[in-house]
Parts: structure tokens; sequence; C-alpha cells
């Protein structure tokens, strides 16, 4: 089908308009980020840059030890999240069991359930556990969150997965397992890495879980460590904006490394290689 110079130009009208609504915050952002502190915070292009900003404002954030936690409990999530994810979602997918159609719509189910919901019962279980104020309160009730979403994903990823090769597999002896990971898991990487970025942002960004769980300076999350930060320089909008450009950094790097296999696995499913 044949688009016409006219479809062209409107298409590309609104896609550029669409761009700018999303650019010009952004933009704006980074200029008060360089911009010397002491300004009021208007969208203004300043006379002088000072990049300064950053150093001062991870210096009094204390932002590294922030980004470690974050970085510790991101990791954590990915790599348990990602394995178990991968082998419930082909149980679910190319194993027979009985009640498994059950069984995944009740974890299913967990995608409904804002964090909300459970976010007080859940803080007196962990503390009757004894392990608030530690990393494990952080870690597991995310691993819990980002489940169901992972098992959904790998489960439609794997149902999608030629049926023909899985049977050629098990016909030459191979197991479930060996099926799994030596067969079915090469081929859908990308779909794989895009659940891992879309895991990576949502822990990242977690901001109720780490204010509820922790009380310890050492153990906030970035996030949680940029509004206490901002409590104290409400009014310093240069710092503010430096020290969001500094939380933020970690995830725009990652998703731009990985832009490719993030688009390949949400419009192409299983790889082609």
């Amino acid at each position: 089908m044949k688009i016409s110079i006219g479809e062209k130009l409107v298409s590309y009208v609104v896609l550029g308009l669409f761009a700018a609504i999303a650019l010009i915050p952004l933009l704006g952002v980074i200029i008060t980020a360089i911009t010397p502190s002491g300004g009021s915070g208007g969208f203004h292009i300043p006379n002088t840059i000072d990049l300064g900003n950053f150093v001062e404002a991870w210096n009094r954030g204390h932002f590294a030890n922030y980004l470690f936690s974050s970085f510790l409990v991101t990791v954590s999530v990915v790599i348990v999240t990602t394995v178990l994810s991968v082998l419930a979602g082909f149980a679910f997918a190319r194993l027979k069991f009985f009640g498994s159609n059950i069984v995944f719509f009740v974890i299913l189910a967990g995608l409904l359930l804002p964090a909300e919901a459970f976010i007080i019962p859940l803080y007196y279980n962990l503390r009757s556990a004894h392990i608030t104020d530690t990393y494990w309160a952080l870690i597991l009730p995310q691993i819990a969150q980002s489940l169901a979403f992972g098992i959904f994903w790998m489960r439609n990823q794997f149902m999608s997965f030629p049926g023909e090769v899985i049977e050629a597999a098990r016909l030459d002896g191979a197991s479930d397992m060996r099926t799994l990971w030596g067969i079915v898991v090469p081929p859908s990487t990308p779909s794989i890495m895009t659940m891992c970025l879309l895991v990576s942002m949502w822990t990242w960004n977690e901001f109720l879980i780490p204010l509820v769980m922790v009380s310890r300076d050492e153990l906030r999350t970035a996030p949680l460590g940029l509004a206490f930060f901002q409590g104290q320089h409400a009014t310093d909008y240069s710092l503010l904006a430096s020290a969001g450009i500094i939380i933020a950094a970690p995830i725009v790097i990652l998703y731009f490394f990985l832009q490719r296999r993030f688009i390949s696995g949400m419009l192409g499913g299983i790889s082609s290689r």
C-alpha cells in the first residue's frame, strides 16, 4: 500500500508534536541543572553553565549510598524474577499438569493488585519475620510484585515458540530442562531482555515499598533518597534538577544500550537468529 506525501506529512507533524511534548520538559530539567544555583527556577537559557551542581548534589545528597542500594536491589530482583519467570512460563506454556490454568490465573490476579492494597499487612508480616530494615524487605516483595508480569510475559513468548522444535528435541531424548535452556531460551533472548528492562525500570523507580519497609539511611534507594533531598533543598531548583538527572541516568543509559533488544522483543517475539 502506497502512502501519499500528504499522509506522510501529517504523520511527521503528529509524531513531531508528541516528541516535542515529551522532550521540552526534559530539556527544561537539563537547562535548570546547568544553571548556577540561586535562580528562580523558571525556564530560561542561562548566561553561564555550572556543571558543579552535579558534584554538589552528589556530595550533599549522599547519592553514592542510595545508588548502591538501588543497584543491589534491582540486580537481585531482575535475576531472580527472570529465572523464576522463565521456568514458570515454560511450565505453563508447554507442560501439562493438573490445575495449570487455575494456578496461572491466580498468579495473573497479582497484576490487578496495586501495592497500596497490601503494603500495610505486608509490613506487619515482614516485621514479624524480623526482616524489616534489611535489603530482604526491599528485594522479596518486589520479586513477588514482578513475577505475575514476568510469568505472563514468558508464557506468551513460549506459547509462540514452534512446537515442532520442542517435539523434535524430546524425540532426541532431551529433558525438559535441556530443551528449555538449550533450545527455547537462546532464540527468546529479545523477549527476555525486554522483560528484564521493564522489571529494572519498575524496581529502580519503586518508592512506596522502600518508604515503608526501611528507616535506616544506608538502606534507602535512589528515589527515596531523592525525596528526602528535595525536602532539604526545596527552593534550590538547580540542585534538585541535577539530583533528578543523577537518579534517572542509570536507567536511561541502560535503555540506550538495550533499545534494539527492547524494540525487537516488543515487536518481534522469537528472534530470527
